[in-house]
C-alpha cells in the first residue's frame, strides 16, 4: 500500500523588508551563495543584498536568470555553481526563476532558500521543477527529494509587481483545493507519488476558503500596490497553503489542460496561473460540478481580472484540430489528468474545453 504524505518547507517567512536582511536567513546553510536573479530585482538586489552578505561575510554573485526554465539553463547555472563554488542556492524572481534555482540546488546537492518576487504560482513551496522545452513548449515535471529550505515572502515586493501577476497567482491557487479533492477522490499520486493526506487535503481546503474570503479586499491592495492584512492573507494562501495543499494533495484536470495550452505558441504569453483557471472551469464541467461552485469560481476570477474567455485570451477562433491536440498533451501518460475520479479521454477533454468557454461567455459581463 502507497503510504500518505505532507511535505513542506523547513521554513517559511512573510513580511516586508526583507531583502536587506537577507544574510539572517543565509547564513543558516552556507556562506558562498549564489542569487540568481530575475532581470527586473538584479540591480535592487546587488544594491540593497550584496552589501549586507558582504558585511556579514558571506560571499555572493549574483546571476541574471535567463527567462526560461530549460535543460540549458539549468545546466549553465549549474556550472556557475561549480566554478564558484557556491555551497548555497538563492532563488529571487518568478516562478520559473526558482524552478532553476531548486533544480540546480538538487543537481549540486547544495541547500536553497527561494525569495519570489510575485505571487503568480505556487512553486516556491514545492518539491518540483517544471522544466520547459527551449521553444517554451512544456517538457516534464522534474520531481526533486525535498522542498525548499526555506521560503522568503516579501510582501512589500510582491505588493509592488505589476497586478497581474498578484491575479494569475490567485488563478493557480484556485484550483488547488479542486484537484486535490480530485485526487483524493480517484485514491491519486500527489506531487511526491504518495496517496493524499488528509492534512494536505485541508490545507487546500483552507487555501480555497482565504482566496474567497480575501479576494476582493486583498485584489484592492495588489492595486494599489500597498500591503494590507487581506493582502497578506492572500499571498499565504497563493504561495504556501497552494504549494503545500498541491504537493500533498495532488493536481488534476487543471494543470493537465494548462500544460496542454503551452503548446499553443499564441498562449506562451500568457500566465501560468490564468492557464490553470480556464482548466479548472474545464475540470469542473468534466465533474459536472453544483452551479453554486462554479459560480464561486467565476466569481473569484472575475474579481481578481483573469481572463474567462479564450477570447479573453486573444484566441479569436477556437481552431478545433488545434485544441484537440492541446487535449491530447492533457491527456499524456504521466500527466495528472489520471488523477480524475471520472473517466477521461482526450476527446472528452476537447469537449469539456468547448463547454467551458461558453460556460465563461455566459458570466462574461
Amino acid at each position: 500500500m502507497i503510504p500518505r504524505s505532507i511535505t513542506s518547507p523547513k521554513k517559511f517567512i512573510i513580511g516586508q523588508n526583507l531583502l536587506p536582511q537577507l544574510d539572517g536567513f543565509i547564513k543558516d546553510f552556507g556562506n558562498n551563495a549564489l542569487l540568481i536573479c530575475d532581470e527586473f530585482i538584479l540591480n535592487k538586489v546587488k544594491t540593497e543584498a550584496l552589501p549586507v552578505l558582504q558585511q556579514a561575510g558571506i560571499t555572493a554573485h549574483a546571476e541574471q536568470f535567463q527567462y526560461e526554465c530549460t535543460d540549458t539553463e539549468i545546466g549553465r547555472i549549474h556550472e556557475i555553481v561549480k566554478r564558484l563554488g557556491a555551497n548555497v542556492v538563492v532563488g529571487i524572481g518568478g516562478g520559473k526563476t526558482m524552478d532553476v534555482a531548486k533544480a540546480v540546488a538538487h543537481f549540486a546537492h547544495i541547500p536553497v532558500i527561494i525569495f519570489p518576487t510575485i505571487a503568480s504560482t505556487d512553486a516556491p513551496c514545492t518539491a518540483l521543477s517544471v522544466v520547459y522545452k527551449d521553444d517554451g513548449e512544456f517538457d516534464r515535471y522534474l520531481f526533486l527529494p525535498q522542498n525548499p529550505d526555506a521560503v522568503i515572502a516579501d510582501t512589500g515586493i510582491i505588493a509592488a509587481a505589476p497586478t497581474k501577476f498578484f491575479a494569475a497567482g490567485i488563478g493557480d491557487a484556485l484550483a488547488t483545493f479542486f484537484e486535490a479533492r480530485a485526487c483524493c477522490y480517484a485514491d491519486g499520486l500527489n506531487l511526491v507519488q504518495k496517496r493524499v493526506s488528509r492534512t494536505g487535503l485541508g490545507m487546500a481546503l483552507m487555501c480555497y476558503e482565504l482566496i474567497v474570503e480575501n479576494v476582493e479586499m486583498a485584489m484592492d491592495a495588489a492595486r494599489r500596490h500597498v500591503v494590507t492584512p487581506a493582502l497578506e492573507e492572500m499571498v499565504e494562501a497563493t504561495i504556501y497553503l497552494s504549494g503545500i495543499g498541491a504537493e500533498s494533495g495532488g493536481l488534476a484536470a487543471a494543470h493537465a489542460v494548462s500544460n496542454g495550452m503551452s503548446s499553443l505558441p499564441q498562449l506562451h504569453h500568457i500566465q501560468h496561473g490564468e492557464k490553470v483557471a480556464f482548466g479548472l472551469l474545464t475540470q469542473l464541467v468534466l465533474e459536472k460540478a453544483d452551479a453554486e461552485e462554479i459560480e464561486n469560481v467565476i466569481y473569484v476570477m472575475k474579481t481578481a481580472g483573469l481572463p474567462l474567455t479564450l477570447a479573453d485570451f486573444g484566441i479569436e477562433e477556437m481552431v478545433e484540430s488545434e485544441w484537440r491536440q492541446v487535449a491530447e498533451i492533457a491527456c499524456a501518460e504521466g500527466d495528472t489528468m489520471c488523477n480524475m475520479a471520472v473517466k477521461v479521454n482526450a476527446d472528452r477533454v476537447y469537449q469539456a474545453m468547448v463547454a467551458a468557454d461558453a460556460l465563461a461567455q455566459r458570466y462574461h459581463d
